[in-house]
């Protein structure tokens, strides 16, 4: 059964460098040093449909094929997303300084009631944001709140080629089955802990207080911009004015 590590140990360790991720990019990590990287995962609530569609839009054809197992054209993605259930699923979402989904999960509880303890992932990174474990952090971040939701059991439906998302689900300790060009990986979860509860609660917090100080600083980047045009459009009117 799996069980996340250091689930507490992140976001209480690097909760002071939630300023430098809002105010500006740091330097890429090196890659043996990105697990000790705070990367802030904020769960997504109806007002985020628009950025979730926009998100979802932006991924490649290859990606959409992917994601959904074929190959989603707009109108299809845009009746997922509208047809997301935010009271019963959860969402997670990765933002960078410009308030940009670039990565996000999708936790899918089951409906049927003799199913009540699974639940389904899926995950989408945006290619600009490949290589930075994202999807690997969402996926532990949806298992954390997963066992304390009491699921027992989590799917992952995949087509073969994944084999990123299929890597993930094993490193994880999840049985993987594969049926010609679809895979279907089941993980067996432990119960929840007071680690997993306590480490959910500090990490939704540092998310939210990192989102919060993003949106302050995209708008101050915005009023000045703005003022700076002013300035920039008032020092041209007198040039040009006659002599």
């Amino acid at each position: 059964m799996y069980e996340s590590t250091d689930l507490a140990q992140a976001p209480l360790e690097s909760g002071q460098s939630v300023m430098q991720g809002a105010t500006g990019s740091p330097p890429a990590p090196h890659p043996q040093q990105a697990s000790h990287v705070l990367v802030p995962i904020r769960s997504l609530g109806v007002n985020h449909r628009d950025r979730i569609a926009r998100h979802l839009l932006a991924l490649e054809p290859h990606d959409r094929y992917l994601r959904f197992g074929f190959s989603a054209g707009d109108e299809q993605i845009q009746r997922y997303v509208d047809s997301l259930n935010f009271e019963r699923d959860e969402i997670f979402g990765i933002y960078n300084r410009r308030i940009e989904l670039i990565a996000m999960a999708h936790l899918a509880y089951s409906v049927d009631p003799n199913l009540a303890a699974c639940a389904e992932f899926g995950v989408s990174v945006l290619k600009t944001a490949r290589g930075r474990g994202y999807g690997a952090r969402l996926f532990d971040r949806a298992i954390m709140h997963a066992r304390n939701q009491g699921v027992s059991r989590l799917f992952i439906y995949a087509l073969s080629e994944n084999t990123v998302m299929l890597r993930i689900a094993a490193k994880a300790g999840a049985t993987v089955q594969h049926d010609g060009s679809e895979s279907e990986a089941h993980l067996q979860l432990q119960p929840a802990t007071f680690e997993t509860q306590f480490s959910e609660m500090v990490a939704e917090q540092v998310a939210q207080t990192d989102y919060r100080i993003k949106v302050q600083v995209k708008q101050f980047r915005d009023l000045l911009a703005e003022v700076q045009a002013i300035r920039r459009d008032a020092r041209d009117a007198r040039h040009n004015m006659p002599q």
